[in-house]
């Protein structure tokens, strides 16, 4: 999913460069872009929270077996 996120953005910022090369000048269409690029951006910072909250549940929750087994359930 964040792959496809970041080949999104990356396409988006191809399109916005090209826009910008035929034109010459900022056009609405590159701030229709830039704003598309930037709700691109904030869906890959949520996906990698998701991420990271879902590694730092599975480290927590082997580091709590690991006490557990190694002090006794009620150490």
């Amino acid at each position: 999913m964040v792959k496809d996120l970041y080949k999104q953005k990356r396409s988006l910022e191809l399109k916005w460069q090209l826009e910008y090369e035929q034109e010459g000048k900022y056009t609405l269409d590159m701030v229709r872009i830039d704003n598309a690029i930037r709700e691109v951006i904030n869906e890959i910072k949520l996906e990698e929270s998701k991420i990271a909250n879902r590694q730092n549940a599975i480290e927590n929750a082997a580091a709590s077996k690991t006490c557990t087994n190694k002090n006794g359930p009620w150490s």
